[in-house]
């Protein structure tokens, strides 16, 4: 992945849009990682909804198996001072 620095990639933003048709391109600001700018063809595939929650829900292994029952634990999730 190329690194620009902000600056860099303002003024040269074809050649950074370009280049993210091949592979992600970073952006920094004072040395540090701040945003990768990508094609739209990896942001669709990266973002793709595959079915709705419910779709999901039903192609689970568990989907239709009415005898399960889940136990809460009932450890503290913190200590308390009194």
């Amino acid at each position: 992945m190329q690194s620009w620095q902000i600056q860099e990639a303002k003024a040269k933003m074809s050649e950074v849009i370009k280049r993210a048709q091949v592979q992600p391109q970073e952006i920094t600001s004072h040395g540090k990682s701040v945003a990768v700018v990508i094609s739209r063809a990896t942001f669709d595939r990266l973002t793709q909804m595959d079915g709705s929650l419910v779709d999901f829900m039903r192609r689970s292994p568990m989907h239709g198996m009415d005898d399960l029952e889940f136990e809460r634990d009932k450890s503290l999730t913190r200590e308390v001072e009194l």
